[in-house]
């Protein structure tokens, strides 16, 4: 199930899922560890003899943020029970402390004893093998534990501050489903201890006066000891949980609106997007510069792997929207942790755990009985465009010095090195992944690595190197235009595959990835060829059913829902490939005319986020359901960037013609 008002801080990570269910528990790092391995934390309401969990359909739900904050805004109303609740959830913009706060209603005008149940079923580092749950009189909390990663659960309401009742027990343990069956008659067991695969059930007590409401704070502190967190517990007695929303929904506040962009010129719901994008983006950010590409936990039930990895593309994309918004300090720690994972020769290979080590992979060393390398050498290129691009900004010279050779010259000699006789880059994995050759998009990519790589090098004094890796992206211009154009069928091939007699064979198949021609620099959006191109795919990769977008290829197979009609649903339609058609149309515009047809995509991705505004990978061709991993990083980031070109150029024509803006903003 996709996750839905994800919170954090950097370092803590809470998702929830559509029913406004906890799913993912992340701490210390953004993606790493998840101490939930994904399983449902329940949370449910007792009135008038009966408990009624959250899943029930009997519970109407909405479920958004407080505006240009990252603390949630949920309602939740079930006419059976007659109840209406209020909820509040953050993360603590600074401590490692997740709040929730509820405010419940009672609607029946009589009076109410209504208890509120929290079920958590934790397993520490990704094994329950080995916890240990426990209530701490000393503090009237619980507290689950292992090794260096300590949970402590407590809360206050109007009249003290502890919690009520509790249960500690085991779960999926000799038949035991866990102790969330203990709530359902609304009085837990109290048992004080357990370990191993144990879980645990808190109980809060409210009495409601009738058509009066109460509140229960709760929150759960982590650290890396029981002292920890038993002085963060005392932190947010002294302070007050209700004091600590507040500042943390005024941090981020500031946080969003820091930059004075001015976004008149665009549609309500698109700039409400915009500032969102910006929000989710860094709650999927680790403070250690790693960022994650997803954390829905759910993928892994479909690959038997997750998506909580820095892969460098999507990194390098992020940190280029992060530039764009002024997010220097986020930029800045990406490339940092770029410059620590990158191996010695020059190159990144596939992806890397949140700590910057090697992660998982299915590229491999050997094929055809040769040694090649797992790379996708696009992440390389991509990480070296993308810190020319912060630099033009922020001209943060200090910060780019020590940075010159790991992240510039060193990856801009491998690239030189990596080159076939024609100047092209030799064959690696594409940007999906999935198939080995020389890419249009990797070449692309890599060209304007080089020419970032030689502008560098003059900044750096180097003005040999400089011509040296501008020669280079030159020859592999050339090279890209006579090798990879197809002049018969008037497009580039997405990729060509070195044969032995010393040619190429190109594979045509329609790919959204091309649009890299001009994105990177390769070629300007005005080349005829990168015009015929653009045309062909939006031709032939458009979803041509009531959901619209754009497919990734023609005949995508991840997640395929329509196998029979491809010509008209070639593929699930994509965010971020149906934003590379708004990013041409902008790059090409001459007038606010044609800019304004730019807005039409805009306004899709609008109607396709959920109402919190988080956005999917993918969706469903036919019914506009939300498929694979959500929130993904990367959807969001191409939304900020399309969205802050679009007001570059609105700029840029207001100037040059000397006109107000003309577009209708809605």
């Amino acid at each position: 199930m996709p996750r839905d008002i994800p919170v954090g801080n950097g370092n803590l990570l809470v998702t929830f899922d559509r029913l406004y269910r906890v799913r993912d528990i992340y701490f210390p790092h953004v993606g790493r560890f998840n101490h939930t391995e994904g399983s449902v934390q329940r949370f449910g309401v007792w009135a008038d003899g009966r408990l009624v969990w959250i899943e029930h359909p009997s519970w109407k739900r909405t479920l958004k943020y407080k505006p240009d904050t990252l603390v949630t805004d949920v309602r939740l109303r079930n006419d059976d029970l007659q109840l209406e609740i209020d909820c509040e959830d953050a993360v603590d913009f600074h401590e490692m402390v997740f709040f929730r706060r509820l405010v419940v209603r009672d609607l029946a005008n009589k009076p109410r004893d209504v208890r509120i149940f929290y079920h958590f079923d934790f397993s520490i580092r990704g094994t329950p093998v080995g916890d240990t749950a426990n209530y701490d009189p000393a503090t009237s909390s619980i507290v689950i534990y292992k090794d260096d990663i300590y949970f402590l659960f407590n809360a206050c309401d109007e009249n003290k501050c502890g919690i009520d009742s509790w249960a500690i027990g085991t779960k999926r343990v000799g038949g035991a489903e866990g102790t969330w069956r203990d709530a359902e008659d609304g009085v837990l067991g109290r048992n004080a201890i357990s370990q191993g695969s144990v879980d645990a059930t808190i109980g809060f007590n409210l009495e409601i006066q009738p058509g009066g409401q109460s509140y229960v704070s709760s929150w759960l502190a982590c650290g890396h000891s029981y002292d920890e967190v038993k002085a963060l517990n005392k932190r947010v007695l002294l302070k007050s949980p209700e004091r600590m929303l507040v500042r943390t929904e005024a941090y981020w506040r500031l946080w969003a609106r820091k930059e004075p962009i001015d976004v008149s010129a665009l549609p309500a719901s698109v700039r409400d997007l915009f500032y969102r994008s910006q929000l989710v983006l860094r709650t999927q950010v680790d403070n250690g510069g790693a960022i994650i590409a997803a954390n829905d936990s759910d993928i892994t039930q479909f690959g038997g792997d997750h998506y909580s990895y820095c892969w460098m593309r999507d990194g390098a994309m992020v940190a280029y929207a992060l530039v764009l918004a002024g997010q220097s300090e986020l930029s800045r720690n990406f490339f940092r942790f770029a410059a620590e994972s990158i191996d010695e020769d020059g190159y990144f290979l596939h992806k890397y755990t949140p700590e910057g080590k090697l992660a998982s992979s299915w590229h491999p060393w050997m094929l055809e009985g040769q040694r090649i390398l797992p790379i996708q050498q696009d992440e390389t290129s991509l990480v070296v465009w993308a810190l020319r691009k912060h630099f033009s900004v922020f001209r943060d010279v200090e910060f780019v010095k020590p940075l010159y050779n790991p992240l510039v010259v060193h990856p801009a000699q491998w690239i030189l090195k990596y080159r076939d006789r024609n100047g092209l880059p030799l064959p690696s994995w594409d940007l999906w992944e999935e198939r080995r050759g020389i890419h249009t998009y990797t070449v692309s990519a890599t060209i304007g690595a080089l020419y970032a790589a030689a502008a560098f090098a003059q900044d750096f004094g180097e003005s040999d190197r400089a011509a040296q890796f501008r020669e280079g992206a030159e020859t592999m211009k050339a090279a890209l235009k006579r090798y990879l154009w197809n002049p018969d069928q008037q497009r580039f091939a997405r990729m060509a595959t070195p044969t032995a007699d010393g040619r190429y064979r190109l594979d045509m198949t329609p790919d959204s990835a091309n649009y890299g021609l001009f994105a990177f620099g390769a070629l300007p959006a005005s080349d005829p060829r990168v015009q015929a191109e653009m045309k062909a795919l939006r031709e032939k990769l458009w979803i041509k059913t009531e959901i619209g977008g754009c497919a990734r290829y023609y005949r995508d197979y991840y997640h395929q829902v329509e196998r029979e009609r491809i010509d008209e649903v070639p593929g699930n339609p994509w965010i971020i490939c149906t934003l590379w058609q708004a990013e041409y149309i902008i790059a090409s515009a001459h007038s606010f005319e044609q800019l304004a047809q730019a807005l039409p995509l805009l306004e899709w991705t609008v109607a396709k986020a959920n109402e919190s505004g988080v956005l999917a990978e993918q969706f469903n061709p036919h019914t506009g359901e939300a498929l694979s991993v959500s929130p993904l990083t990367w959807s969001h980031a191409t939304f900020v960037i399309v969205v802050l070109k679009f007001l570059q150029k609105h700029e840029l024509l207001r100037t040059e013609f000397g006109e107000s803006a003309v577009i209708d903003a809605g």
